[in-house]
């Protein structure tokens, strides 16, 4: 990848991220005043001493919890990761194994010009890895226990390639933001609905609309909340896909070796265990799915999946190398 396209790569994640967190916001706003302008004009027509909803509390209150979630995300976002999967950070490698991962990432992060991240070592006997951070300058790299058992020195220098390019393109920014962000949209929306199953927030919603306008908010608000989970869910996975195969070809670029990505997928394929120390809300950042081979082995992809199929991303891979190998031979040919 030129310089001119890496940079141009970092600066899109970067617009990314800042149109992710106004685009959050502004989703919390018209949930919090969508709300209150529903109930507002359903209430305001009602005879006295029934309840008129005249303070927008929802409003102030998702706008206040949007700013926190954003702000919690930003600074804390990495380290929730960590501390969700019980890793340990890697100070002084004391086997041959810890030495020779803290040995790739030195090399990797020269080859991709960023500072060397810092290392973690997840408890987990199933072979995955994934990178955390805002930026190159605050990274951090974790493998799991089974990783270092299965892979050689050459495909687990790929992987580190691979999470090293996540870091690179600002992809651990992005993802760590919109993790957080999917959950709290999750939570606000059971939240909100729950009240409104129960007959009113705070014991509040009470009558019917009295008229058209009322009503049409009402319904979109409502709707709002039922598909928003599953908007921003898809949306997470969409990224996510994307952004795996950007790394895949980027990590395959630095160690100059397709095929040993390739054989590590291959054998993290053939691993049915699932991870168990990576949650669901963080399968996304993983280099494959951490749910188990049962979904990373699929043919197609699901629009729920957060990985492409292994198969798919073997193929491209083996592709490569086969584009770069021609190409090798061309040039050898001339000379």
């Amino acid at each position: 990848m030129s310089d001119s396209n890496l940079f141009a790569q970092q600066e899109s994640n970067r617009r990314k991220s800042r149109w992710l967190v106004i685009g959050f916001v502004a989703f919390f706003a018209w949930v919090g005043f969508g709300g209150d302008l529903a109930f507002y004009l359903n209430t305001r027509d009602l005879p006295p001493g029934h309840y008129h909803h005249l303070v927008p509390f929802i409003g102030l209150a998702a706008l206040a919890f949007a700013a926190g979630t954003s702000r919690y995300a930003w600074v804390n976002g990495a380290k929730r990761v960590l501390d969700a999967s019980m890793a340990q950070e890697l100070v002084n490698p004391a086997t041959p194994e810890l030495k020779r991962l803290d040995n790739v990432v030195e090399e990797m992060s020269i080859a991709a010009g960023i500072p060397k991240p810092k290392i973690w070592i997840v408890p987990d006997p199933d072979p995955n890895a994934f990178a955390t951070g805002n930026d190159p300058l605050h990274a951090n790299i974790a493998v799991t226990e089974g990783l270092l058992r299965v892979l050689d020195r050459d495909e687990l220098q790929a992987v580190v390639a691979h999470e090293m390019s996540h870091i690179r393109n600002f992809d651990t920014r992005l993802m760590t933001l919109l993790a957080a962000m999917v959950g709290a949209i999750i939570l606000m929306s059971n939240v909100l609905r729950r009240s409104m199953w129960g007959g009113r927030p705070g014991r509040r919603g009470e009558g019917k609309s009295k008229g058209p306008l009322g009503a049409v908010i009402l319904v979109a608000w409502l709707i709002t909340l039922i598909i928003a989970p599953i908007v921003g869910a898809l949306l997470q996975m969409a990224v996510s896909r994307k952004r795996e195969f950007l790394a895949d070809a980027t990590g395959a670029q630095l160690n100059r070796n397709p095929l040993a990505l390739a054989r590590a997928l291959e054998k993290l394929e053939a691993e049915s265990a699932p991870t168990t120390h990576v949650m669901k809300g963080s399968a996304h950042m993983c280099i494959v799915d951490p749910a188990g081979a049962a979904l990373a082995g699929r043919e197609k992809a699901s629009l729920f999946a957060s990985h492409p199929p292994i198969g798919m991303r073997v193929a491209r891979l083996k592709g490569m190398a086969y584009a770069t190998e021609k190409a090798a031979s061309n040039v050898s040919n001339v000379g």
